[in-house]
């Protein structure tokens, strides 16, 4: 009795696993009828990341009621794979918690998840992994592929920051001037000895001399401006200051004359000044001076601007007036001669050769200067070091030398440097954009973009850079407007991933060099374009200049539709 008992507790067991086997098999052999829209159809990377879309829609009476599946979307490419996350669906009498699938109407699950991208992914098939479960009995389900990955444009990105130069303020022609002044007595043009002979004109003589002289100077003119204080009428002040301009510069001449300076000779070499009144030179002695009621007699200039009324209304300031007429008007009777010059700095030549062979015979707006005059880094970087060990103090000398070691592809050397110009000018554009330049090089894109921030307004190296974070980061359209007129590859790409095929095409065009990537890009724009020709051509250029090109090629899904075409092969093999 006990063995029949047995017999039947295991028949009827045997039958319950049996039906639960029955039930998951039968979905696992349908599953063929479960549909999948995935969006894109081929996965992109964007942003570093692989973002997946899926519609999943299960028929009508397929779910059964007791069964609870694990869902995984896998990516599965040579040498590995990569699992999106898990989604849990179960049937209406599951007790839990996951999305419920009606039995009777079925039912269209949306799904969305991302991985970050891998290179490996490039060649890669998008596909399903389902467990399904119905109490303690799982059963795995055949993988399905419902999709293929990953599209990469955005990786052909040149991660080539630019860096910014701590520029020279080397000018080879410097204008110059000297001035001096003779005063005179009140309605008088006559001019006093002691004027004639003041240090401050027998400086202004020897300049003049000097200037005449030197194979570094031209002597460039000199203007006489001749003035009457704004006291008096206004036609006897004409008059006057005109005298005073005609004696002034018949002094000038006879000096200049008695100095052997030629130019005495040339008429047009003096350029003449009258002015009536001075009521520019009276407000400004005004503004500078500590008379006790000059905001009033200020006010009063600002109020009038007919002279006359000027002139009566300041006269009825009793209180001040005495002081100006002693403090401020006998500034305003006078003749100033200012004399106009330019210093002729060393030519290229004598500086590219002080600066290899006597560095210290420049100073430092030189030496910089001489720096651009090379091509080769190692010479630019010899004069770099050249300024920073003699003028230690000046950020530029570090900054330029970092910026030549970051083109030579010594990043640490470069950023040691960047360092130090930054701890002598703090938040520097110029040192911020490198020091960014630095962090992009390195793939920190945080704090790259951090940089970049403070960088703003140090010109267009920065928005270029900022450009390729843009990229990286999967903002194309503000990576279009940051490289705005440029045309560089990195614009052209930028224009691709944005949808801008035809604005891409012109920039590629208009850059008009041999280089590979270029040519690529054009092949992408062809498959884009569906330009077969386009394809091929370009593609054959781009791998005949650099030969990395045809396993770019093989395994970008941009050019799936040509893997078997015949042309493409042989171009990629």
């Amino acid at each position: 009795m006990k063995k029949t008992l047995g017999f039947v507790a295991v028949v009827a067991l045997s039958g319950l696993i049996t039906v639960s086997c029955s039930s998951l098999n039968k979905m696992k052999k349908r599953a063929g009828e479960i549909t999948y829209s995935v969006t894109p159809e081929t996965l992109v990377a964007k942003g570093g990341m692989v973002d997946l879309k899926i519609d999943v829609t299960f028929p009508a009476k397929y779910f059964n009621k007791k069964v609870a599946i694990e869902a995984t979307p896998v990516l599965r490419f040579k040498g590995g794979e990569k699992a999106y996350e898990m989604k849990a669906i179960q049937g209406e009498k599951v007790q839990g918690n996951a999305e419920v699938i009606p039995y009777e109407a079925g039912k269209t699950v949306s799904y969305m998840s991302r991985i970050p991208y891998e290179d490996a992914m490039r060649l890669s098939d998008l596909e399903i992994d389902i467990t399904g479960a119905k109490g303690a009995k799982t059963v795995k389900f055949d993988p399905r592929k419902i999709g293929d990955g990953v599209i990469a444009t955005e990786t052909l990105v040149v991660n080539a920051p630019a860096t910014s130069v701590g520029e020279d303020k080397f000018q080879r022609i410097i204008k110059q001037q000297e001035e001096a002044a003779i005063y005179y007595l009140i309605n008088s043009a006559n001019i006093r000895s002691k004027e004639m002979t003041s240090e401050e004109m027998k400086k202004l003589e020897a300049y003049i001399k000097e200037a005449a002289a030197k194979e570094n100077m031209n002597l460039n003119g000199i203007d006489v401006r001749s003035y009457a204080s704004p006291d008096g009428a206004y036609d006897f002040n004409e008059k006057l200051a005109n005298q005073r301009e005609k004696s002034s510069s018949t002094f000038l001449k006879k000096q200049m004359k008695k100095g052997k300076v030629d130019q005495y000779k040339d008429e047009n070499f003096f350029k003449n000044f009258v002015v009536a009144e001075d009521w520019d030179g009276f407000k400004k002695a005004m503004e500078e001076s500590n008379i006790q009621d000059k905001e009033l007699i200020l006010r009063v200039l600002s109020m009038h601007s007919d002279p006359e009324v000027r002139e009566r209304e300041i006269r009825n300031i009793a209180s001040a007036f005495a002081v100006v007429a002693d403090q401020i008007l006998p500034k305003l009777r006078r003749s100033l001669f200012v004399v106009n010059t330019e210093l002729i700095g060393k030519s290229d030549d004598e500086l590219k050769a002080l600066a290899k062979s006597n560095p210290a015979d420049l100073n430092v707006e030189e030496l910089l200067y001489s720096a651009t005059l090379f091509d080769n880094n190692n010479d630019k970087l010899a004069i770099y070091e050249a300024c920073m060990k003699q003028f230690p103090n000046d950020w530029r000398g570090f900054n330029d030398a970092g910026m030549i070691q970051f083109e030579m592809g010594n990043i640490a050397a470069a950023q040691s440097n960047f360092n130090k110009a930054n701890s002598m000018s703090a938040n520097n554009p110029v040192v911020q954009n490198n020091l960014g330049a630095v962090a992009l090089k390195n793939g920190d894109l945080k704090q790259a973009e951090i940089y970049f921030g403070a960088a703003t307004g140090a010109g267009d190296e920065v928005n270029y850079n900022k450009g390729i974070v843009a990229i990286k980061s999967g903002d194309y359209t503000a990576a279009v407007n940051y490289f705005g007129q440029c045309n560089c590859v990195n614009a052209a790409l930028a224009n691709v991933l944005a949808g801008n095929n035809n604005e891409a095409l012109k920039k590629l065009n208009a850059e008009n060099k041999e280089c590979p990537m270029s040519y690529y890009l054009k092949a992408v724009i062809g498959a884009r374009t569906n330009d077969a020709t386009a394809v091929i051509e370009n593609l054959r250029k781009a791998c005949s200049l650099d030969g990395s090109f045809k396993q770019l090629a093989a395994t970008d899904m941009e050019f799936a539709k040509f893997f078997e075409n015949n042309d493409f092969i042989a171009i990629t093999k």
